[in-house]
């Protein structure tokens, strides 16, 4: 019986001292990041004309046989976004909300001519 006790105080003291020692790693580690990239999504309530934008608007691919959204790619900020038929647009690539924001208004100004209301 004796050797089961001293057996189980060993086993919680080594569990004891890991724990110990995971508090202390915890305490040293601080970590560091950076944002690289934000993923926004928008809705501009509208539909867009993909082929008539491909064809007119710089920077524009879209193989709907390959994927249904058109893609506009800015170069300042560094962002694409994923134009879709119903107005949604996704952007990726920026790396700041201010950013987000301006590269979709560019693309608002660039799109609001092949933009109309949505069929009721």
């Amino acid at each position: 019986m004796a050797d089961k006790k001293n057996v189980k105080q060993a086993a919680k003291k080594a569990k004891s001292q890991e724990e110990k020692k995971k508090e202390s790693i915890l305490d040293y580690i601080k970590p560091t990041f950076k944002i690289e990239n934000i993923v926004a999504s928008a809705s501009l309530d509208v539909e867009l004309d993909l082929y008539a934008i491909a064809q007119e608007v710089r920077d524009v691919e879209y193989e709907p046989e390959q994927f249904p959204g058109a893609i506009l790619k800015l170069k300042d900020p560094r962002a694409s976004l994923l134009l879709f038929k119903n107005g949604k647009i996704i952007c990726t690539g920026c790396k700041s909300e201010a950013e987000v924001e301006y590269s979709i208004n560019r693309a608002v100004k660039l799109l609001a001519p092949h933009a109309r209301k949505p069929r009721a």
